[in-house]
């Protein structure tokens, strides 16, 4: 893609290769604009970012001469296919970033993922399935992965992930609708590994294990997730989890 990726390193995508911005802070206000493109950034949101509530006596000439050489690199940057060129606009006390469409990565997966999110609805599950593996596989690793975030951009790569993760479920949900149980188990057990508190995910494993005749892993599996459960967080396995613990061994929910 040509535009700008959010979706792990910061990056610019030109028609020229991969180019990356030098300086911490020069990364962080482009990162900013990024989050909010298409949007007016107040000037005093920058300098919260950059400062966390320690400004010096320079911050808004320091914010303007950031921005200053982002533009100057933006500029002199050849974004092919483009309809337009990224544009950073001042306004009074701020600054807005204009992007044509589909030069954002992040906007391109919420909108992939919300299209697999609608397909799988409708029940059109193998759609589905594809449009959310298109969606995540534009990840390239942690959103802003080397960008030293402050209090605003942690939100932000806090939605993304959140956004990532949903639309991680749900593509393991169609396939497990397709009845891909044995392709994803070995996915779900370095998800499970990851994520040891989320039931979703183990409940998920638990069934894979089931739908592929491997009964005695997943009754093994669903032991751990109990033993888990009560001695960290002192809970009960959900209704789905026993539900589907009477399916392996035969028996009415």
């Amino acid at each position: 893609m040509t535009g700008f990726g959010v979706l792990g390193p910061l990056e610019l995508h030109t028609a020229h290769g991969v180019r990356t911005l030098r300086g911490p802070k020069l990364r962080k206000v482009l990162a900013l604009l990024l989050s909010r493109a298409g949007h007016f950034v107040p000037i005093d949101l920058l300098m919260d970012e950059l400062w966390a509530g320690r400004r010096p006596d320079s911050a808004v000439m320091t914010v303007r001469t950031h921005v200053y050489h982002l533009r100057k690199q933006l500029a002199a940057e050849e974004f092919a296919g483009m309809a337009q060129q990224p544009v950073i606009e001042s306004r009074p006390n701020g600054y807005l970033l204009r992007l044509p469409d589909g030069a954002l990565d992040s906007a391109v997966f919420a909108q992939q993922a919300r299209l697999g999110g609608e397909l799988l609805h409708q029940g059109r599950v193998a759609e589905a399935a594809d449009a959310l593996r298109a969606a995540l596989a534009l990840w390239r690793g942690p959103a802003l992965e080397g960008v030293a975030c402050g209090p605003v951009l942690d939100g932000y790569v806090a939605r993304l992930e959140e956004q990532r993760q949903r639309a991680l479920e749900k593509r393991l949900e169609a396939d497990a609708q397709l009845g891909r149980h044995r392709e994803i188990i070995c996915e779900l057990r370095t998800l499970v590994a990851a994520n040891p508190f989320n039931e979703w995910l183990h409940t998920r494993l638990i069934d894979a294990l089931r739908c592929s005749g491997r009964r005695a892993e997943a009754l093994g599996a669903y032991q751990k997730l109990c033993a888990l459960l009560e001695s960290e967080l002192g809970l009960e396995p959900s209704m789905e989890v026993r539900r589907i613990r009477c399916q392996i061994l035969g028996r009415a929910a």
